[in-house]
């Protein structure tokens, strides 16, 4: 499946990018957003974007790099290092983008096993260098830890019996592939309990992702340290595709407005149009939140980015 950037024209619209300004794409990926905030920045603009999924960024690289007329700097590295990049840069944001999502190259490649579609080992690791794959973390929690990660990262009613149905199995033979914990997942859910519209193993593949890459316990602290670096009128745009992620950005949004100086842009969350869902359904989850930075009181930055 094509890799299509989810709600572009909402992103581009939130983030209102002027030619020259600084841009910053926390989340690269395949760079389907890169390449629409270099549009937006050129000429004379920059694009900082930063990945923790050194393949993805590989990918992006020479499109990107090649672009005329815009300086661009990636960094291999998770977006909670916003500060510390643009620090060492010397820059403020006119726009952030977080997409917390995955891009369709990665929920494709079986040897990520991130997906259900097709059998592969069962890692789920964005940074392969490092960390323990989900089926190491699988084969030795106890079953409370991860009945606990499929109901609170994954919303998934059945949780319970899914996390007895994966220490059950692996008394008999460790879990070694996505296909091991398809088969757990099928063995917990009867079928006549199972949805119709997602696969029984949609929500447990998504909480046992988040849970293995830690994803929701750098996401407060990185929202608020990619506020702070926003020049006076910036917005910081997220998109999320899980309650769970939703949950903090909107909390973490209206605790910055009320107490730092930020504007909530949205008092809901906007969502994908019916045409986008019909010509890429990756999208139907997804969400978007936006915070814009108020005028500064100390005098002491600039809003074309320089401190």
């Amino acid at each position: 499946m094509r890799h299509e950037p989810v709600m572009v024209r909402e992103v581009l619209e939130a983030l209102a990018l002027e030619p020259g300004g600084v841009a910053v794409d926390g989340t690269v990926g395949l760079g389907g957003h890169s390449a629409r905030l270099l549009e937006a920045v050129s000429p004379g603009g920059a694009l900082i974007g930063l990945d923790w999924d050194a393949a993805m960024l590989a990918r992006a690289r020479v499109p990107l790099e090649g672009a005329e007329g815009v300086r661009v700097h990636l960094v291999g590295a998770s977006f909670e290092r916003i500060p510390e990049v643009l620090g060492e840069l010397g820059l403020r944001a006119q726009g952030i983008l977080l997409d917390l999502g995955l891009n369709s190259a990665q929920v494709d490649d079986p040897q990520r096993g991130l997906s259900f579609a097709q059998d592969g080992p069962l890692d789920m690791r964005m940074d392969r260098s490092r960390g323990e794959p989900a089926a190491a973390l699988l084969n030795r929690a106890a079953p409370g830890e991860i009945e606990r990660a499929l109901s609170e990262f994954g919303d998934e009613r059945w949780a319970r019996a899914i996390a007895r149905s994966v220490v059950a199995r692996r008394k008999e033979t460790p879990l070694r592939t996505t296909a091991d914990l398809v088969a757990c997942v099928l063995d917990a859910i009867p079928p006549r309990a199972r949805e119709k519209r997602i696969h029984p193993a949609t929500r447990t593949f998504q909480a046992v992702r988040i849970w293995v890459n830690g994803e929701l316990d750098l996401l407060e602290g990185a929202l608020r340290g990619a506020a702070a670096t926003l020049a006076e009128g910036g917005v910081l745009a997220v998109l999320s595709y899980h309650s769970g992620e939703d949950r903090i950005v909107k909390h973490v949004f209206r605790d910055l407005a009320r107490t730092g100086g930020f504007e909530d842009l949205y008092r809901k969350p906007l969502g994908p149009g019916a045409d986008e869902i019909r010509a890429n359904p990756r999208a139907r989850s997804a969400k978007l939140r936006a915070l814009r930075r108020g005028a500064e009181t100390n005098g002491s930055e600039r809003s074309d980015g320089t401190v």
